[in-house]
């Protein structure tokens, strides 16, 4: 088969060796080809068996079909390129281990390809180099070597973990641009401040920002990369402001290496070897498997709307999460759902986070002990149970009442994100929100902290759990942070207690001089007239209710 290759079955073997897992569009653009030539190309390797090909999609991209060399097809691309075979695995990312990494990352890689199927569609050929063990995931390297190198952070990574990886990116050669990946505007905006603190002022590298779903949707023309100015660019023009030149690092190869034999789809449940769960997950599961990675102790109730789906979808969502052994069930007040360690790896690995580090957050096994759950975050939600399911059942019904007033709720963060570290007169300080969100409709954005207090009952009380917030507000951090002043929403169980809150705070704010947008409510009036609707009230005058929350201005 390998004296009969055409030229074009050659370079797509290629493209497959330095880029495995693509899908016959992003093959077409890096080939520089026509789409139909690609199709009848990868169907004359397919049916030789020189390549295969996975399933695959997420909840930012549409499924497709992702390829790759055979073991049939890394022989025939040696003798094409009259290299020995052990060469060859070391030179492209297709041995046992490079592969398990990339199908760990798949998700993540999918993503990763489409700045450079978008240069290639530019008229950049491109060379596109795969990281293991480097901070980034990608360098591609442009034809007047220019060097692009990709940062992606994703949902599950922390500040700290992240910010470890820019500084070891900083100290490194200096590529001609840096192109950083982030999944909403909070670490956006972090990830500008953090590259600012790690990079030497006397190197200067452009760095362009984007959000994930950006990247994953965009086409050659659209404005989504952002400078560290603000500036909205397309990536062509991204490209424009790199440096000139630019260095890659040097990536120790792979001491041992051999060929991996083809992928079987054919096992079921736990029986899966773990590298492959991003290639048999569907899009709404991994969409369900993120949410329980952020509201962990969550019921099929909550989860349903979360993920604005009726009851028996959820049931069928998490029933398929725990036949693969990524999510189990706890009958605690309700039957409770939480990742398994199974889970908490399958994030971890397609996020490049350490799993070791997720499991000691998040574990819900027994703990050494024999009792309690061993991840000490998980542990710290079920020891209040009763507020972790407060918290639930407000974003839970926020996500549903929303879509039907035409708000799209862009960000939707838990608690261990929702917190904001900042300086106060010189002294450290940090808020501690129950849950962070983003309304947006249209161009009007709506950001807002939540608060579900339930102890705060008296006024000394009151005015400490106010304190952090008043602190935060008295600088420009809320608007630098959100791009708006987030409200501040506060819920209590005692249906008193709001106008007592409200008149401490009244005389708080007036003391310190410091506005804030502050509304509060209690329990039963949000459950009648739901997150967005005229549940809440203001400080001044009488505490009458103010507009509904999705008109209030």
């Amino acid at each position: 088969m390998t004296r009969l290759l055409s030229q074009g079955q050659a370079d797509l073997l290629h493209l497959l060796a330095q880029m495995p897992f693509l899908d016959r569009l992003e093959m077409a653009a890096l080939a520089g080809r026509s789409r139909g030539g690609v199709y009848q190309a990868a169907g004359r390797l397919e049916e030789a068996g020189l390549i295969d090909s996975v399933p695959h999609g997420t909840p930012l991209l549409a499924s497709t079909r992702r390829y790759y060399l055979t073991q049939r097809g890394v022989k025939a691309l040696a003798l094409a390129e009259v290299l020995p075979v052990g060469r060859l695995l070391r030179e492209y990312p297709i041995s046992l281990r490079f592969r398990r990494t990339l199908l760990e990352r798949l998700d993540a890689a999918a993503v990763i390809y489409r700045p450079a199927s978008v240069l290639a569609g530019l008229g950049h050929p491109v060379d596109f180099r795969w990281r293991r063990a480097l901070p980034q995931d990608a360098d591609i390297v442009l034809p007047d070597g220019c060097v692009l190198t990709i940062l992606r952070r994703g949902a599950t990574a922390e500040r700290a973990g992240f910010a470890k990886r820019l500084w070891r990116l900083a100290q490194g050669p200096r590529p001609s641009a840096v192109l950083v990946i982030v999944p909403d505007e909070v670490r956006l905006r972090q990830a500008v401040a953090l590259l600012r603190e790690a990079r030497p002022a006397a190197a200067p590298v452009p760095a362009f920002f984007a959000l994930e779903h950006h990247v994953a949707a965009a086409g050659a023309g659209d404005p989504i990369w952002r400078s560290s100015a603000g500036a909205a660019l397309s990536l062509d023009e991204a490209v424009g402001r790199a440096n000139s030149g630019g260095m890659t690092a040097a990536e120790p190869p792979l001491v041992r290496v051999s060929i991996p034999k083809d992928i079987d789809l054919s096992g079921g449940g736990e029986n899966i070897p773990d590298h492959l769960l991003p290639v048999l997950l569907r899009p709404a599961e991994k969409r369900a498997l993120d949410l329980l990675a952020d509201w962990p102790w969550l019921t099929r109730e909550d989860l349903a709307g979360l993920l604005d789906v009726s009851l028996p979808r959820a049931s069928q969502l998490t029933a398929a999460l725990e036949r693969l052994g990524l999510a189990t069930g706890f009958q605690l007040d309700a039957r409770r759902l939480a990742l398994t360690d199974r889970g908490l790896k399958l994030l971890a690995r397609r996020d490049r986070v350490s799993t070791g580090e997720a499991r000691q957050r998040w574990s819900v096994n027994t703990g050494n002990d024999g009792e309690g759950v061993s991840g000490r975050r998980s542990r710290q939600l079920l020891r209040d149970l009763e507020h972790t399911a407060a918290v639930h059942r407000f974003v839970a019904a926020l996500n549903r009442q929303a879509r039907g007033l035409g708000w799209d709720v862009e960000q939707l963060d838990p608690p261990h994100r929702a917190s904001r570290y900042f300086r106060h007169y010189g002294r450290p300080r940090a808020l501690h929100p129950d849950a962070f969100g983003t309304l947006r409709r249209n161009d009007l954005l709506r950001p807002f902290f939540l608060e579900y207090e339930r102890r705060a009952v008296r006024p000394a009380t009151m005015a400490q759990r106010l304190a952090p917030y008043l602190r935060y507000y008295s600088s420009h951090r809320p608007a630098d942070d959100h791009g708006a002043r987030p409200l501040v929403l506060v819920v209590f169980d005692d249906p008193v207690a709001p106008t007592h809150f409200l008149e401490v705070a009244r005389r708080e704010m007036l003391r310190l001089r410091v506005p804030l947008p502050l509304l509060a409510s209690h329990r039963e009036l949000v459950g009648m007239e739901g997150p967005l609707g005229a549940a809440w009230l203001a400080t001044g005058g009488d505490f009458q209710p103010v507009e509904p929350l999705h008109r209030y201005q």
